[in-house]
């Protein structure tokens, strides 16, 4: 089995982009790493919060970062898990997936 590196990255869905980013800036004490019309990020304490607006979740994401995403999904899977949305390059480097567990948690996976 391969490890994980943590929790390092939160994605929220939300409605509101504005009042959202606002909200979290004042909760976080931090101005946005990254904001557009598409998303907003902020790096706070070695963690990655992000509001993602249209999202199809019902709640926040956590994203486990991982050394080998491939590996890291075949063994939760092997355990029982579900592959939600298969991995996929979101930007350089960046690859994402997400699974859900029995209970029909969605848990993320990160690889950079």
């Amino acid at each position: 089995m391969s490890g994980t590196e943590g929790i390092k990255t939160v994605l929220h869905p939300v409605t509101d982009l504005g009042k959202a980013k606002a909200l979290y800036g004042a909760l976080l004490g931090a101005e946005p790493s990254a904001d557009s019309e598409y998303y907003v990020g902020f790096d706070v304490e070695g963690q990655h919060i992000g509001l993602v607006p249209g999202s199809d979740e019902a709640g926040p994401v956590s994203y486990w970062h991982v050394a080998d995403i491939d590996a890291k999904l075949a063994e939760v899977t092997a355990a029982g898990g579900t592959v939600k949305q298969e991995p996929r390059n979101v930007g350089g480097t960046r690859r994402v997936a997400t699974f859900t567990d029995p209970d029909g948690n969605v848990l993320g996976l990160l690889q950079d």
